[in-house]
């Protein structure tokens, strides 16, 4: 066969050969860190099923045999446990990066409802006496309330044995730098942002982070090996492009999460549905709506929350009025007027926790406050000694629970702004005045001072834009702490 025979034959041989296999997208198992965190969670809401069993049975005076007990508790344990994994509890912790034992809770209850009928149900084919509904009630309640309490120490100790969970992120845009300040701005041990890929058209929107390659696949394979990434943040101005997909398949392929944070962040929010048509993924954001029925609910639970507030912390609240009066000369609460809902103003009640003629010093001090749109000082000198614990604390908001029952305030809501403030916002932002203000919110639960006045603008148009009576529970369960942790308080 001459040379030219030979030619002909290795290209037909080319063009004849299969083409590679592609890579796998489906991994055979979660990454290291997610693998162990999942079996961790589970062994915590194993132990915790036999903990809340034990007390139940030691407090409500269940008369069943050892034996009985025992077998309730070696059956179920592993039925529990994948009664908790039908419902997501497992899988919320790799899906999303601000995952909360609070989130748990919708997914928890319906859990403790299937589990407390198979219970009872297992105790009635079993020998001996039956499980009465005091003893299934309390449970449940116990069962519930040891899983909320083992998950919360899973997730405070785990980072310390797992280490955080490393995210890399690829592009970079305004919302991209926004992102990746808050993350660093957290200082959780639960994220460590290694670095950045980016290519030349993302120059105008460097990023706080190290460059460690460019937008290509070959980079990002060799990084997150090198860098054992955990997951990877999509913040590109085209994240469609045939570049990016190629980049998610090899994230797949890697078992690498990924999250994408899309260019109509500002105007998206958790009540943004995923939608489809014939399986192509559309993204529904929907119509921000407080029917009559949602107005009710909102105002009852305002209004049985802070009754029973008042009523319950009313030694406390006399105690702080007479520690007050002792301090300092002048009234125990400290009035003012602020800008309320759709723009009506009323006047706020605090603990006063300043001197007397605090007003009469603000514009001088101004001029040091670290933000310009509002007074925020490393040492306010009108603050006075026992004004400097209600603060830290939180205590001096309390009579605001007065402001809630008078319908001025909500339990949750927007920041509620001196007049002052209020001038500064404009726009679409004034959208934040559509509901009630509220005690306690997204500003207060994500940092307080420590986010500046244009992002804390922005949070309460986010929450009236996404507001849902469990996103408000939401907020006053992590609210408790928000208080105790004392962060960005002034």
């Amino acid at each position: 066969m001459n040379a030219t025979s030979q030619d002909h034959a290795r290209t037909l041989g080319d063009a004849t050969a299969s083409p590679p296999e592609p890579r796998s997208i489906v991994a055979d198992r979660h990454a290291p860190r997610d693998f162990y965190l999942r079996r961790v969670l589970a062994l915590a809401d194993g132990v915790g099923f036999v903990a809340a069993l034990m007390l139940t049975y030691l407090m409500t005076g269940y008369s069943a045999p050892t034996w009985k007990l025992l077998l309730l508790a070696v059956v179920m344990v592993p039925v529990w446990i994948a009664i908790c994994g039908a419902y997501g509890l497992y899988t919320k912790d790799m899906q999303r990066i601000s995952h909360t034992t609070v989130d748990d809770l919708p997914g928890l209850f319906h859990a403790l409802l299937v589990g407390t009928i198979l219970l009872w149900v297992l105790s009635r084919l079993l020998p001996g006496d039956n499980l009465v509904f005091k003893s299934l009630a309390a449970g449940a309640l116990m069962t519930g309330f040891v899983t909320l309490l083992v998950r919360t120490l899973v997730r405070r100790f785990a980072p310390r044995f797992l280490g955080p969970e490393r995210l890399l992120v690829i592009g970079s845009s305004s919302p991209a730098r926004l992102l990746v300040e808050k993350l660093q701005r957290q200082g959780t041990r639960d994220q460590d942002v290694v670095g950045a890929l980016t290519g030349p058209e993302n120059a105008r929107w460097p990023l706080p982070l190290p460059n460690l390659g460019a937008l290509d696949v070959t980079d990002l394979e060799a990084i997150v090996r090198e860098q054992r990434v955990d997951r990877v943040v999509i913040a590109a101005e085209h994240p469609d492009s045939e570049e990016m997909l190629e980049m998610m398949r090899m994230c797949k392929h890697l078992s690498v999460k990924v999250s994408l944070l899309p260019a109509l962040f500002s105007v998206m929010g958790h009540s943004t549905q995923v939608d489809e048509v014939e399986g192509l993924t559309l993204l529904s954001v929907n119509p921000p709506v407080l029917s009559r029925s949602a107005r009710w609910a909102k105002r009852s639970m305002d209004v049985v929350g802070a009754g029973f507030g008042l009523v319950l912390l009313s030694p406390l609240l006399i105690v702080i009025a007479v520690a007050i009066r002792f301090d300092s000369r002048g009234p125990v609460l400290f009035r003012q007027e602020r800008v309320g809902r759709e723009g009506r103003r009323f006047r706020i009640a605090k603990f006063r926790s300043m001197a007397v003629d605090a007003e009469q010093r603000r514009e001088a001090l101004l001029g040091a406050s670290k933000d310009p749109n509002w007074l925020h000082l490393e040492h306010d000198p009108r603050i006075t000694r026992v004004g400097g614990f209600l603060r830290r604390t939180s205590l001096d908001e309390l009579p605001q629970l007065w402001n809630v029952l008078r319908g001025d305030m909500s339990l949750v809501g927007p920041r509620p702004l001196i007049g002052q403030e209020d001038a500064r916002v404009d726009g679409w932002d004034r959208g934040r005045l559509s509901l009630t203000p509220g005690v306690t919110g997204l500003w207060q639960v994500l940092g307080r001072t420590t986010i500046p006045f244009e992002e804390m603008v922005k949070l309460d148009y986010a929450y009236v834009t996404n507001w849902s009576l469990w996103g408000d529970v939401r907020l006053i369960l992590r609210t408790i702490p928000a208080v105790l942790s004392q962060r960005g308080s002034n």
